[in-house]
């Protein structure tokens, strides 16, 4: 499952024309009007964006993991919001059916998922189960040929916008192994949605509950048709999704960095350029080192990634995976702080960009594993080692 080269480097050149000549310019709309344009949302559809990781032969792109980073870099340049949108389509949401899915379940889904026809929001985190993921109380409840799903999911990324969802529930007793993965349309009888969440930051983006009540789902929606292995889905699909958003946090942290150089070199201080001051240089100079370092991690543990059968769960990749998750996001906090202070007080005004990319990159930090949870991951895999 790959692009080659030179198909990939033309992909790559669009995405990032796209990015400099539609969604930059688009970035002060969404932060107003907390909504991303239609006309670029279909835009994002004709370029493939919705289908990057999945195989050609389900209409998609097929990107390798080091590809779609790649590709998550350049989206993470401008406001968060854009690649949100396709986000759950590329990672959490249609991944679980890639890997695990049955041949007739794929066949329905990912091609539609792949063409933006269908948005996929994934739904594990629960107002009582977040870092804990294993402790959901979502039940589904066997009725027949189908199962009945009661509970709430919480922080849903996508869900107002969502044709469908994986969604994990509990098919049978406690613990990780009695969670399974089912497919979820949105529109079945019993499953509403909350109000939009009203967030500190990333405008744009679309996240709220979505509560169920006596949901009747086809046992053959269970992602790969057997039941209690869904936590095991969730996880593998955790892995992929980590890398992505490590990969933002690059792309993010480099437009950070630049949007400080060029104020730097453009406001004067004491007659000079602030730019010229060895203080701000230093803090220009720990950015730049911290990128470097995050996204060379990034690229390399996408390389183990890809290395690995496809679906496999490797313990030793899903460590490396937390690894490039816990450096990049917290990497991105630390160059947004100083993206702020090289502004000034201006870096406090929201008619300047790196206050609100201030706001949008602390959630990176917690989402699809917070930094503590990737610390416990780490820490777990290291002290099964035989040393």
């Amino acid at each position: 499952m790959s692009l080659d080269q030179e198909t990939f480097q033309l992909l790559k050149s669009s995405v990032q024309r796209f990015v400099q000549e539609r969604l930059v310019p688009a970035e002060d709309y969404v932060e107003e009007h907390d909504e991303v344009p239609e006309d670029i949302v279909s835009d994002m559809k004709e370029l493939g964006l919705f289908g990057l990781s999945i195989p050609e032969e389900y209409g998609g792109i097929g990107l390798t993991m080091a590809q779609e980073c790649e590709v998550a870099y350049e989206l993470g340049h401008t406001a968060l919001a854009f690649r949100s949108v396709a986000g759950t389509n590329i990672g959490i949401g249609s991944q679980g059916i890639l890997m695990d899915g049955t041949p007739e379940q794929k066949a329905e889904y990912l091609p539609r998922i792949a063409s933006g026809e269908m948005i996929i929001s994934f739904a594990l985190t629960e107002p009582d189960a977040g870092s804990d993921a294993g402790a959901l109380k979502t039940r589904a409840v066997a009725d027949g040929s189908d199962y009945l799903l009661t509970g709430t999911k919480r922080f849903i990324t996508n869900a107002p916008r969502a044709d469908a969802f994986t969604l994990m529930a509990r098919t049978g007793g406690p613990g990780a192994g009695g969670i399974s993965a089912f497919i979820v349309p949105a529109g079945l009888p019993g499953l509403t949605l909350g109000k939009p969440d009203k967030k500190m930051g990333q405008r744009g983006t679309k996240t709220c509950d979505v509560n169920m009540d006596e949901v009747r789902v086809p046992a053959a929606n269970i992602i790969g048709g057997t039941p209690g292995v869904g936590f095991k889905t969730a996880m593998k699909v955790l892995d992929r999704g980590r890398l992505h958003l490590s990969a933002v946090a690059c792309g993010m942290a480099n437009r950070i960095l630049n949007e400080s150089i060029a104020y730097a070199q453009q406001r004067k201080q004491f007659g000079q350029r602030i730019g010229d001051f060895q203080l701000v240089q230093a803090m220009l100079a720990d950015s730049q080192a911290e990128i470097l370092a995050a996204w060379s991690l990034v690229k390399s543990v996408a390389q183990s990634y890809d290395a690995k059968p496809f679906g496999a769960h490797d313990p030793e990749v899903s460590m490396q995976a937390s690894c490039a998750k816990m450096f990049a996001t917290e990497m991105v906090g630390r160059v947004a702080d100083r993206g702020v202070q090289v502004h000034g007080g201006s870096g406090y005004i929201n008619e300047y960009k790196v206050e609100r990319f201030y706001r949008d990159v602390r959630l990176l930090r917690l989402y699809e594993g917070t930094t503590q949870i990737q610390q416990m991951v780490i820490g777990k895999q290291l002290m099964k080692r035989d040393i």
